[in-house]
This record gives structure tokens, sequence and C-alpha cells, in this order.
């Protein structure tokens, strides 16, 4: 995978995970590639047991990632503290001091309109802070 485009892996971690968890992939990918034109596609944190790694979607900084897992896959937000989720999509990571997560299973919505809307704030606020240090 190392020798392909940060965009060309994610291609094929959506195509290893396949079923209800790459088609879930697929559309989170979409929701942010349509919130966001310029956003930066990577891939982070490859290990033994997740040779792979992580998606990873930044604009002047780490805006989210996704982590798949045995029975889900969470849309991480490495802000989400920061951010208002009118629509109460933030079902994970709820106690922890900076990020928030939408957990999806098998049959459950994506809802991308949501999405979009979580990551253009959590853009805002990187750009923001980033004008801030000038």
């Amino acid at each position: 995978m190392a020798d392909k485009t940060p965009s060309q892996q994610i291609d094929d971690i959506i195509k290893l995970y396949g079923g209800w968890k790459g088609e879930t992939l697929s559309q989170i990918r979409s929701a942010i590639k349509q919130a966001d034109p310029d956003v930066v596609e990577a891939v982070k944190w490859r290990m033994a047991t997740r040779p792979e790694g992580l998606p990873v979607w930044y604009h002047d900084g780490i805006v989210c990632l996704t982590e798949t897992f045995k029975n889900d896959i969470k849309l991480v937000f490495t802000k989400g503290v920061n951010l208002s989720d009118p629509k109460k999509l933030f079902n994970a990571r709820l106690m922890s001091k900076t990020d928030r997560a939408i957990e999806l299973h098998e049959g459950d919505p994506v809802d991308q309109d949501g999405i979009k809307a979580l990551f253009q704030q959590a853009v805002e606020l990187n750009v923001n802070k980033e004008s801030n240090k000038r």
C-alpha cells in the first residue's frame, strides 16, 4: 500500500472491509469530500494489528478519522468537543476531553448532511485557529 497515493490507499481500505463496512466508509468519505473540496486525505497509524492504517482527513490540521472494528465503525472528530451537534449524531467518546465520535453499526443510516455540517464546523475551527496564530 505504501507506494500508492493516500486516496488509493483509502480505496483499498474500503475494498478490504467490503460489505456494509465498505459501504459505510464510502458514504462517510463521500460526505467529507462534498463538505470540503480542499480536504486532504491520508492514512496514518499503521500497526501490526491494523496494517492498513486509519483513513484521516485534514484541512489546516486533522479534522477526523475513521476506525473500523469488528461490530462497528467510528467516525472520530478530533476536536469534537468544540463542535455543536444539533442532530445529536455524536454517540461515542462522549467522555473524552477532545474527541467525539459517531458510532455506526450494520444497518445504521449514514447521515451525510449531518456529517457534512460537522465537518464544515471542524474545518472552520481549524482555519480560525491557524489564522489566530499569525
